[in-house]
């Protein structure tokens, strides 16, 4: 059996009466990657949410529009929620298409790694309030039933970006104070959410130890990156072990090796990581990069994704 597994960030998809135009220019841009991927299983980052009326309750009609008349529009579909809530956030929601069933899914937000407090330090002699560490949106699991039988079990995640997060401090919230802090913060964010990916990925292997799971999405990190090596797992510095995760990308031709283009910088933020059972059936990893624009420069609207999507293939 074979299994095409992809994962793609389609940056703030969105759609509106008012910009009808704008979106189908990104249709037209995002459907032959689509076709290219010829996915069975896709994980998607930044799908919005859209309220049909003014009063309705939020709907994915960009994702609708985006997929009507391709095979995904009939997929199964599970999507992550508005933590607290049963709708969808209004940006950056996580959705799973699989051409097979989806036996179970559900989101994690804090269901491992609890909320903590880090106390600023004293500013000008005065104690600043503690400041909530709480992940920005949560991660979305999913158990696939494949032809064969066997479970495939999928994390799709969007780790937050290492911009710095809003601080207020003494010296405003733009002094430099406020900014070293702020990244920091965003720092425990990124990797304390990777922390609990990689936990919960520890249950799925204490359940069954030979599983066929994979972790994917947009770390935010390159591999050398802490969450990247977090979520890798292992027990030594090769990331050599029996629950080591494998990245698929590693297999891509070096000077193909990004998904990302940061001013000048082609970076490795999108990623595909397999457990060692599903990594010893792995045939093939691409990455659809060609064209893609430099996230720096480029102008909005954003034609496509400033994000290239990834696909590996399996024989199960």
């Amino acid at each position: 059996m074979t299994l095409r597994l992809a994962s793609f960030n389609l940056e703030n998809l969105d759609w509106s009466p008012t910009h009808r135009s704008d979106f189908e220019a990104r249709r037209a841009a995002l459907l032959p990657l689509f076709a290219a991927l010829d996915a069975d299983v896709i994980c998607l980052q930044e799908v919005g949410a859209q309220k049909p009326h003014k009063h309705g309750a939020r709907e994915f009609l960009a994702l609708d529009r985006l997929l009507d008349g391709t095979p995904y529009a009939g997929f199964y579909r599970a999507a992550s929620r508005r933590p607290g809530t049963h709708a969808p956030a209004d940006v950056h929601n996580l959705v799973m298409l699989s051409r097979w069933p989806i036996k179970a899914a559900r989101q994690i937000h804090h269901d491992i790694v609890e909320r903590w407090s880090w106390p600023p330090p004293r500013d000008g002699g005065a104690a600043p309030p503690p400041i909530l560490i709480e992940w920005d949106r949560p991660l979305l699991y999913a158990a696939v039933e494949t032809p064969s039988g066997a479970l495939l079990h999928l994390l799709d995640l969007h780790l937050r970006a290492p911009r710095p997060a809003p601080v207020a401090t003494a010296r405003g919230e733009g002094s430099s104070k406020s900014q070293i802090e702020g990244q920091f913060i965003a720092a425990q964010k990124r990797e304390g959410q990777a922390l609990e990916a990689r936990l919960f990925v520890e249950t799925l292997f204490d359940a069954e130890p030979e599983a066929l799971i994979a972790v994917c999405g947009d770390f935010n990190a390159d591999e050398h990156d802490a969450p990247t090596r977090l979520l890798r797992g292992g027990d030594n510095e090769l990331q050599q072990g029996a629950r080591a995760l494998a990245p698929m990308e590693e297999r891509v031709d070096a000077a193909r090796r990004y998904t990302v283009i940061h001013a000048g910088r082609p970076k490795m933020l999108d990623h595909i990581l397999a457990s060692p059972a599903l990594a010893a059936a792995w045939r093939e990893t691409r990455i659809l990069n060609d064209g893609l624009l430099d996230e720096v420069y480029a102008s909005d609207p954003i034609l496509g994704s400033l994000h290239a999507p990834i696909v590996a293939c399996f024989e199960i």
